[in-house]
Order: structure tokens, then sequence, then C-alpha cells
């Protein structure tokens, strides 16, 4: 078959949902199908310009193609008649997170007009696919309370498994991926200035903006830190990312609410490294038991020390944690031939 997938785009943004588009298409190709990805520009800020990016997703016509599996809002409001979506998140400002305060839509009498139309295109979307799959239980109970339809969980698959073999503890705790403020790797820095100078922390990943990079940078000068935690701000080639994490005590990956359990989750669990995480990460602590495969602290600077303190002071205890990590993980059985078999079946 002719399957294109289809996904959002930001100019100089790459994160996990660009991955996972890239490895569909590799594994669907090599399940034997002829398969593309397309990028629809989507810009969130202004709001008041959502409306017009969802009118033109609408108005494209597909054409040669025998399939589609779409991944994100508004790049899934596209048409097709054999339409799969394997849901990523759908549009969060105007559900979850407008009830948290943490949407860029106002209050006003405009701005619910933008969350009702966002609201109605889903569930036209929703209701003319042939199937809906999710890549967590986070998002299936959403897209249920929100919008009343039902799904089948589908984990992503990990990219790249060959890359996270493990390795000897190097003695420090890792956070890899992107920086921002949801992400929440300022809590990791503050709680290094709480804990003794032989802990050290590595921070890892492309910034969102140069603010995100900037406060970090802040926080490690204002607390005295220069020589214990490592900022490496940039987008890291999977190697060297690879090797970062390989050789960590632990990793840590503190999100606020994300939905799936997170590619960072899965290498360290891969590499047989324990995960600190916080009880509000959301999708991640589907892979963190407290005290069998990682830690699971308050989303707070005092109890994220506390946190770190415990994996750092019993090296055998934390080494057992990583493997039981690793030998969760792969009793979950998620591989991309399973994975392409439901999304073509």
């Amino acid at each position: 078959m002719k399957i294109l997938v289809v996904n959002n785009m930001a100019p100089f943004v790459w994160g996990g949902a660009e991955e996972l588009a890239v490895h569909l298409q590799k594994n669907l190709i090599r399940a034997g199908h002829q398969s593309e990805v397309l990028r629809i520009p989507f810009r969130w800020e202004p709001a008041h310009h959502i409306p017009s990016q969802m009118l033109s997703v609408r108005a494209l016509e597909m054409w040669n193609v025998d399939r589609v599996i779409a991944l994100k809002f508004p790049a899934y409001l596209i048409r097709h008649p054999h339409k799969t979506l394997w849901l990523l998140h759908q549009y969060r400002q105007a559900y979850d997170l407008l009830a948290a305060g943490q949407s860029n839509l106002s209050t006003s009498p405009h701005g619910k007009e933008i969350r009702q139309a966002i609201i109605a295109a889903d569930n036209e979307t929703f209701r003319e696919s042939q199937r809906i799959f999710v890549i967590s239980p986070v998002i299936q109970q959403r897209l249920k309370k929100f919008n009343q339809f039902d799904s089948e969980v589908l984990i992503p698959p990990l990219n790249d498994p060959e890359l996270f073999l493990g390795g000897e503890d190097q003695g420090y705790i890792f956070a890899g991926g992107r920086i921002n403020g949801m992400k929440r790797q300022h809590l990791l820095v503050e709680a290094m200035a709480k804990l003794p100078s032989s802990v050290r922390l590595v921070v890892a990943g492309p910034a969102d903006t140069p603010e995100d990079a900037q406060r970090l940078q802040k926080l490690v000068e204002q607390h005295g830190l220069t020589d214990r935690v490592k900022l490496d701000i940039r987008f890291l080639p999977r190697t060297e990312y690879a090797a970062y994490l390989n050789g960590a005590t632990a990793v840590a990956y503190l999100p606020f609410d994300e939905d799936a359990l997170s590619y960072v989750g899965m290498e360290a669990a891969t590499a047989g490294k324990p995960i600190i995480t916080a009880s509000d990460s959301g999708g991640v602590l589907g892979l963190v038991k407290q005290g069998q495969t990682g830690w699971i602290a308050s989303p707070n600077v005092e109890s994220v020390a506390q946190t770190i303190a415990e994996a750092t002071r019993n090296q055998n205890k934390t080494k057992q944690l990583g493997l039981a990590a690793r030998e969760f993980l792969k009793s979950l059985n998620i591989t991309w031939p399973h994975t392409i078999e439901r999304l073509t079946a």
C-alpha cells in the first residue's frame, strides 16, 4: 500500500513527534509498503490564527494515497476515506490545560469560539476516522472524557534501541531531551544546591527558546554549581546523547503531566538505568514503580533533592532498580513489527 504519514511541523523544531513520524515511515517501508511523511506547518501563536490553519488542512485533497496515518492536531484534520489516527495528543490548550490555567486560549468570547471550533473539528475528524489509536492510557482517558470516543492504546516503540546498551556508572544524574519550563529541568538544578558536593548533574538537549537556556544558566551561576552541573544545550547527535545516558547513575525526567511513556524513560530503561520522575509527570509513571524501577518525587525542590540523594547513596540498589526497569519494559513487548501490523490491519 501507499501510506502517507501526516504530522505537524514548526521550522527548526525537532522532537519526539518528528522522530516518531520518521521511524514510522521507515518501518512501514521495511514492512513492504510505500510511505512518505507529509509535514504540515502549524503555528499556535497567536491563537486567533488557529482556525484559519485548521481550514487550510481540511481543504487539502489527497490523491494517489491508499491510507493516511495522522498524528497530531491540526494535521489529523486532513480528509481521506481511509484515515487512521495514531493520536500523540490533541490541542490540549482547548481541553485539560485550559482548566489548569496553562492555555493560550483566552476566556473572552473570541477565545471560547476558538475552543468550540477546535472541539467541533476534533469530533468531526474522530467520527470520520477508520480507527483511533492513542500512544498512552492518559490520552485514551482524556479522549473519552472530553470527546466521548473510544480508542486503542498503541505505545510507540523506542527508536535506535541498539544505542542504549547501558554502561559503567560514571557518577552523574542525566537529564536529556528538550529544555523548557514544562520539562522542569530547573527543579533539578535548584535541587543540586541542596545536595553534597559529590553529586553531579548533566543536562543535555536543545532549548525551545533562548530564555529557557538562560534560565538554567543563571540558576547554575546563582547557586555556584558550575563545577557540578554541566549544561550541554544544543541538538545532540544520537550517539552523543546515548553516551551521556549510558554513563549515568540514573536518568531524571520531570515533565508536567506529559502524555506518553516518553522516549527518555524508555531509553533509560533499555539502558538499564533507573528513572527519577515526579508524581504529576503523567505517562512516564507507567514505567516508574517507586522503589522498584526508579523513584517518584513530589514536584518541588526539596523532594527532588531527597530523591537524587537516595539514588546516589546506594550504588548496588540503584543498579538493581535499573535492571528491573529494563525487564519491565521488555515485558510490555513494544516492537515495530507489532505496531505496523496494528496500524495497517
